[in-house]
């Protein structure tokens, strides 16, 4: 219940936004926006089946991230849009503070042309932990976790949203005047933010596609808190620990190069997820008196209404629960 209010508040928060400024929404239709209700529906019609139980939370929480990202991806270009001053310089200081040479590193990894092949390997493997980890702990009956994941991500892109919002960046190529597309290399997780940032900020983009936009995010690096969230959520699985620890080490490393981030905008990532993942914990242990009895009790049908609210947000028909699980089953 707590996941699904997180989406449908990201849902009025995008409705708020729509009416408060002069963005619209193309692409409603799509094929990306219709999966997850899609996933939804089959997801409390297996929660009802006997042997649907594993498969049915997995599905739930593919449901969950992908209603909560068709929100947030919006609202982090209308937060862009409110045209903030630009903080390049003070993050460049920062990283100077701290020690961290940028330009030092860029120039390291253009000199060794073997590596950037594996630089945006690694920076793609974000991807991983949002497909992975549902199917993982969904399949292995690690519900309460499951569940977290989900809370911990959700409210990690929250923050990123809104401190990216009230601290915009170009990033660090725009910065030290540094190529970002090459012959040996193209920096395609900084290509975006800089074609399109500049045009929020002016005023000159204000059609959004849902099936078109890509990540916009500068600080904190919502790569940095995903690499820590994925970590976290299968470290009770020790055979996946070295696999973890080298794949999320590797898209740290990766990000400030592949993604144009400054140094601060990965170590405020990391502490963001920290902060999200104390704040799961916390929010369960409130919601959740009895772990125990969470997978296994019926109770009321209340949270399909829930449910409900948040596909009528995306302007999609809503459906009808007739008997469901508890809570945090939904």
């Amino acid at each position: 219940m707590v996941n699904w209010s997180l989406v449908a508040g990201s849902a009025l928060a995008l409705c708020i936004g729509l009416a408060a400024t002069t963005f619209t929404l193309e692409g409603l239709m799509t094929t990306e926006v219709l999966a997850a209700p899609a996933l939804t529906v089959a997801g409390l019609w297996l929660m009802r089946r006997s042997w649907g139980e594993r498969p049915a939370f997995t599905m739930l929480a593919f449901a969950q991230m992908g209603c909560f990202v068709i929100f947030a991806a919006p609202l982090s270009y209308i937060g862009l849009g409110a045209g903030m001053p630009l903080q390049d310089t003070r993050f460049a200081e920062l990283d100077r503070l701290l020690g961290l040479d940028w330009p030092a590193y860029f120039h390291f990894a253009m000199a060794r042309p073997e590596l950037l092949v594996y630089a945006k390997l690694f920076y793609a493997m974000i991807l991983v932990p949002a497909f992975g980890v549902p199917v993982v702990l969904g399949l292995t009956g690690q519900y309460i976790r499951l569940q977290q994941f989900v809370m911990a991500s959700t409210l990690a892109l929250c923050v990123v949203i809104v401190v990216s919002s009230l601290l915009p960046a170009i990033g660090t190529y725009f910065q030290y005047g540094l190529p970002s597309d090459t012959e040996l290399f193209k920096a395609n997780g900084y290509g975006g933010q800089a074609r399109d940032i500049p045009m929020l900020r002016d005023g000159t983009l204000r059609t959004l596609d849902l099936g078109k936009l890509g990540g916009i995010l500068t600080f904190p690096s919502f790569h940095a808190a995903t690499a820590l969230l994925s970590i976290w959520s299968l470290w009770s699985i020790w055979w996946l620990r070295p696999a973890m620890l080298m794949l999320n080490a590797g898209m740290l490393v990766a990000t400030p190069l592949v993604g144009g981030h400054y140094f601060v905008d990965v170590i405020a990532g990391l502490s963001v997820a920290a902060l999200t993942i104390q704040a799961s914990k916390g929010l369960t242990a409130v919601v959740v008196a009895n772990p125990p009895a969470v997978s296994t009790q019926t109770k009321s049908v209340a949270p399909g209404r829930l449910v409900v609210f948040a596909l009528a947000a995306m302007f999609v028909r809503p459906f009808r629960k007739q008997g469901g699980r508890d809570a945090l089953s939904v």
